[in-house]
């Protein structure tokens, strides 16, 4: 079923609305490793969920996701103030935060698929080498058998 175009207009707003309120105007330090990847708002105009990622300090860092969840509900209130000062709709729509899993699942599938090539190139080295099993010609022929002289 096709979204309602009004609606995705709207969460592209409230994802806009948010990431830059969250970078300018939220001021807490846990969430300055938190990046809005996505955000979808329902049929009725009335909830938005906010997908979000955190990132580490440095690359060997792990991300602190519960921080950042935290941090994220305690400005939940402000951040939905903004998007209602910056939205031109009659109700502001209720703003929930939801971790963002697709980054986790695509570096798994990664690594799936990653397996599977080795696993093809491995089988395509054994096909190379391989003689099949029996004769070169399994078929019988008419001219095989016993007393039929053609």
């Amino acid at each position: 079923m096709a979204e309602n175009p009004r609606a995705q207009r709207l969460a592209k707003q409230i994802q806009t609305i948010v990431a830059s309120a969250i970078e300018r105007e939220v001021k807490d330090p846990r969430l300055e490793l938190v990046t809005v990847t996505d955000t979808r708002v329902t049929g009725d105009l009335h909830d938005a969920t906010v997908y979000y990622t955190v990132r580490g300090r440095d690359i060997n860092d792990e991300p602190d996701y519960d921080q950042a969840a935290e941090a994220l509900n305690r400005a939940r209130g402000q951040i939905r103030k903004i998007v209602g000062d910056q939205l031109s709709v009659r109700f502001t729509p209720t703003i929930a935060f939801e971790r963002d899993t697709v980054p986790e699942t695509s570096a798994h599938m990664e690594a799936l698929l990653n397996r599977a090539r080795a696993r093809d190139e491995e089988l395509a080295q054994l096909r190379a080498n391989a003689k099949p099993a029996g004769e070169s010609d399994p078929y019988k022929r008419a001219s095989d058998r016993p007393g039929d002289d053609v």
